[in-house]
């Protein structure tokens, strides 16, 4: 029962924080955040993955994107993802290629549930914003 308790006051208290970062100047300030972190790291993840098929790729340029991925990720809060990011790093560090193409399908798998978790949000946010016909 408590443990019920809990969650609906970690619910409250993470709509208050929305509600603080979205003012009537700016009612979608998080979900435009989000979405321009979708964005960004889509493409950021589409050119490592192409990256990695090409022979050309130097490990210090694939490092490159990845840090622009992990600064990205680390803005939001998208803790998975980091992780992912920073044990991709780590491997390709070693010059593991092998071990960095796996890295990078962890980065994407956790990407896509963040983004899988996140949309249905900010879908219902949307619809329940949407002035009502009277």
């Amino acid at each position: 029962m408590e443990s019920k308790h809990v969650h609906q006051q970690i619910a409250a208290m993470r709509q208050s924080f929305f509600d603080e970062l979205e003012d009537q100047n700016n009612p979608n300030f998080v979900e435009e955040v989000f979405t321009m972190y979708f964005r960004d790291s889509t493409t950021l993840l589409e050119t490592v993955e192409q990256a990695m098929k090409t022979i050309s790729i130097t490990l210090a340029k694939m490092d490159k994107i990845l840090h622009q991925l992990k600064g990205s990720s680390a803005s939001v809060g998208a803790k998975k993802v980091l992780n992912e990011i920073n044990k991709t790093r780590q491997v390709l560090e070693k010059g593991n290629l092998e071990g960095t193409k796996a890295g990078i399908w962890e980065m994407r798998k956790e990407y896509e549930s963040l983004k899988a978790k996140l949309e249905p949000y900010f879908q219902l946010k949307q619809a329940n914003s949407v002035p009502q016909e009277k």
